[in-house]
């Protein structure tokens, strides 16, 4: 009975500081990545001087409107 109680706390024991030892390194990593690789800002959209956006992002928005009309009539 006593040995089967060491054996699974030893068990345990190791299963837990493994655990405690991931945490620990994983929490490193993401710091180090954080530091040393930061997220690009997000870029702007561009816009013309008087304050329009680009003509290809109107044709964009048209093809766009087309692809999502051609894909319902399609199921009906």
């Amino acid at each position: 009975m006593q040995q089967g109680l060491d054996i699974t706390l030893f068990g345990m024991g190791i299963v837990f500081t493994f655990l405690l030892v991931l945490v620990i390194c994983t929490t490193l990593m993401s710091r180090f990545v954080t530091r040393f690789f930061p997220e690009a800002e997000p870029v702007a959209p561009v816009v013309n001087a008087s304050g329009t956006p680009p003509a290809g992002d109107e044709r964009l928005k048209k093809i766009i409107k087309a692809a999502i009309e051609q894909h319902r009539n399609k199921r009906r």
